[in-house]
């Protein structure tokens, strides 16, 4: 990791995005220019800082775009002209649906991934757009998709905003190739093909890749060939979408591969490579070793960008997450298997924090997607190279499963023992069904019960974060979570401790309502169990249907894709805020609707459960 010396920091310390900048360094011309729907942070949480570092580091010239303009002359898309082997598309941390539109599809006023946090910097879905754009003005130059728009929309999806089941994003779009996933590996063999003189037409084999080919080539289904029901297919068959996801979801957790996914769209054919085994250490230890400044680029002027006001000071510790949350895209872009940096990369990355000049001692964050699956992964690798399991963790964690929270420590210790450093803090959600899981060995029990205490002790900030997600057990198991009984012995270690300590921190926990399977009656029972643990809750989400997740596909064909049965989902404007209303039964502006309501689903004696009064008497 390269030294930064933040008293003497020069514009050439990030990649260039002017025509002056490039000329700065010394460059006529780029290989690569990456458009991103985001701000420039030259970090490594933000995927085109770590494209561009990862091509940079291989030699290449590359130069970036932030949020090009698409509704004015189209200068930005101009302005370094035509790259000597591509234009790469990184759309933005967030699908852009997301970043812009609620869960009640109302627009957004800000923008966390923009400076200043104002809105409008982006279109929706700007794969789409920016490639259009592109191909208009440089129809020969190939144009590469990646990031997370890509992943969760590879193959047919249901798109709420627009509540309706769309193509693959290669089909609306006018990208040559889309590269899925965690996109270091894949990006740095393209380019290298590319430079040797392949032509992106006949680029189609490429590990973690999609591409549209001619119908003729769809092969017979065969162990290496999974071919799922067309798209035409899947609009007029709600069941067929389902049956897809089952499989996609399977090949996207697969250890080393799989097969490779086709499906039929108009006259040509989807072709979507197996997936890249997770990072070695060293391959992940050299993406975040890299010499990021982790600062925003200078052209905002000191202007706040959000998410970076969130993270600047936090160490992402691994990528990867084998919980397998039915509402949660992680292992459709990361996978399931855990690619964990070495202990000396992560103290580089502090090291460098504290000479940041704002740090003032506290790492805001040690975690990951899931802030204690650090190291983990199956004693028998073999067992898990046959793997189709989409959750390690659910039904119940899996006995092949490491589940040693040591390493974890040792990474704690090892970090607060840094000069400089006063504490430092676990701001993602912790996995308390993996702290507290019995495996029968007495060593990593006792290690896994010591990290309980010392997470709670040491490394929260006077609110720890978890999610239980919801209370009801017929919920929770289509959400694949563990039983809400878990969530209770976890408070009372957490409230044991804190008592211990001398402390008084809070404990917050997130729920959802309106998932596929929840009904109000579910909803009216969390609000009397949290009101009885007193929670007045505020980590609160009304379902929102992303692409790729085993919750989307119950949501838009009422089947869940692994049993093929019917499940209810709210899915009207008016069941989904009976649902939410419960969530703030202490406003006693909700007091009369959530009466009304537990008389209509008949469960008045919850009233006096929740408002402590007796029903009304009804005949």
């Amino acid at each position: 990791m390269k030294e930064i010396d933040y008293n003497n920091l020069h514009i050439t310390d990030w990649l260039p995005t002017s025509v002056k900048e490039m000329r700065q360094r010394g460059w006529d011309e780029v290989d690569v220019v990456l458009f991103s729907g985001d701000a420039y942070v030259d970090h490594p949480a933000f995927g085109a800082a770590v494209i561009g570092r990862t091509l940079e580091a291989a030699g290449y010239r590359v130069a970036i775009v932030p949020q090009p303009n698409w509704q004015d002359d189209l200068r930005d898309f101009r302005k370094f002209g035509r790259p000597r082997l591509f234009f790469g598309i990184s759309p933005g941390a967030m699908d852009s649906m997301v970043n812009h539109y609620t869960a009640n599809r109302r627009r957004r006023s800000d923008d966390a991934y923009t400076a200043g946090g104002r809105h409008g910097a982006r279109p929706d879905y700007p794969t789409i757009v920016y490639s259009r754009i592109l191909k208009d003005l440089y129809p020969d130059v190939p144009v590469v998709g990646g990031g997370i728009e890509a992943s969760l929309r590879r193959l047919s999806h249901y798109d709420y905003w627009e509540d309706r089941l769309r193509p693959s994003i290669l089909a609306d779009s006018a990208i040559d190739i889309l590269s899925y996933g965690m996109g270091e590996r894949t990006i740095l063999e393209l380019a290298r093909r590319l430079d040797a003189g392949e032509s992106v037409s006949n680029i189609s084999d490429l590990r973690q890749t999609a591409v549209l080919r001619p119908l003729s080539e769809l092969p017979g289904a065969d162990d290496d060939n999974i071919i799922l029901a067309s798209y035409e297919t899947c609009l007029s068959d709600k069941r067929s979408q389902s049956l897809n996801f089952k499989h996609i979801e399977q090949q996207s957790n697969r250890y080393d591969g799989g097969a490779t996914l086709w499906q039929p769209v108009g006259d040509r054919v989807v072709k979507v490579n197996p997936m890249l085994p997770a990072m070695t250490q060293g391959e992940i230890d050299a993406a975040f070793d890299l010499p990021y400044t982790r600062l925003p680029h200078p052209r905002y002027k000191g202007k706040a960008i959000p998410a970076y006001e969130m993270i600047r000071h936090s160490v992402n510790l691994h990528r990867g997450c084998f919980g397998g949350c039915a509402f949660c895209t992680i292992s459709a872009h990361q996978g399931k298997f855990i690619a964990s940096r070495s202990p000396e990369s992560i103290l580089r990355e502090v090291r460098q924090i504290t000479r940041m000049p704002d740090f003032k001692g506290y790492i805001s964050d040690l975690g990951g997607p899931s802030a204690n699956m650090y190291a983990m992964h199956g004693r028998d690798i073999d067992r898990c190279r046959k793997c189709l399991r989409p959750s390690c963790l659910h039904p119940s964690p899996c006995p092949n499963l490491n589940t040693d929270h040591g390493p974890l420590l040792d990474i704690y210790h090892a970090v607060d023992a840094l000069p400089g450093v006063k504490k430092s803090f676990v701001g993602s959600g912790v996995r308390y069904d993996l702290s507290m899981h019995v495996t029968g060995d007495a060593d990593i029990d006792r290690t896994n019960r010591l990290y309980n205490s010392e997470l709670i002790r040491h490394h929260v900030s006077g609110r720890l974060k978890v999610a239980p997600e919801h209370t009801s057990d017929k919920v929770l198991q289509i959400m694949r979570k563990p039983s809400f009984e878990l969530f209770g012995r976890f408070k009372q270690i957490f409230d044991r401790e804190n008592a211990a300590a001398g402390l008084r921190q809070q404990l917050i926990p997130y729920f959802i309502s309106s998932h596929p399977g929840c009904e109000a009656v579910d909803m009216a029972e969390l609000a009397v169990k949290t009101k009885d643990l007193n929670f007045h809750l505020e980590q609160v989400q009304d379902f929102t249907p992303t692409p790729m997740t085993v919750a989307t596909e119950i949501y838009y064909s009422g089947i869940h894709p692994y049993t093929g049965k019917t499940v209810f989902t709210a899915t009207d404007a008016r069941d989904k805020l009976d649902q939410r209303m419960f969530f703030f039964w202490y406003d006693p502006a909700y007091r009369r609707q959530i009466t009304q309501t537990l008389h209509r689903i008949g469960r008045p004696d919850l009233i006096a459960k929740l408002f402590g009064t007796k029903p009304p008497h009804r005949k």
